[in-house]
């Protein structure tokens, strides 16, 4: 793959990520803490009413170090990473909702091309020359 090709589905995917971060924050009373209501109630928050908080925004740290990673350090370490929360969190969110697979803006179906982009990043780097 050229390197134009790379930069340009890395800046996606540090886009995604980024966006995540700030929306989850954004959204912090408000969609993101719909996204925990299919959690069991002691999960979410039943006992501990800063848990859902809490867990929202460690979702959202970790999307901003892996937009951030992606951004500043990319690279098979960081590839790898990011599509290891990404599965985590398609397992978590399918967990929650599975019917989110169903849903017509595929909140879900969408982490399959990140998933491909990932992997074509991956297999790119273990291709491409060493960087000194």
């Amino acid at each position: 793959m050229n390197r134009a090709s790379a930069q340009l589905l890395r800046a996606s995917l540090v886009v995604v990520w980024l966006a995540t971060a700030v929306v989850s924050v954004w959204e912090l009373h408000g969609q993101s803490r719909e996204l925990l209501a299919g959690l069991p109630t002691a999960w979410a928050g039943g006992h501990a009413p800063w848990l859902p908080t809490a867990i929202i925004l460690a979702g959202a740290a970790a999307d901003a170090v892996l937009g951030l990673w992606l951004a500043l350090r990319p690279g098979r370490k960081a590839y790898g990473a990011a599509l290891l929360m990404m599965l985590a969190m398609t397992v978590l969110a399918t967990a929650i909702h599975p019917a989110w697979w169903l849903h017509p803006f595929g909140p879900l179906t969408k982490n399959l091309p990140i998933a491909a982009i990932l992997w074509v990043l991956l297999q790119d780097e273990a291709t491409s020359p060493q960087k000194p």
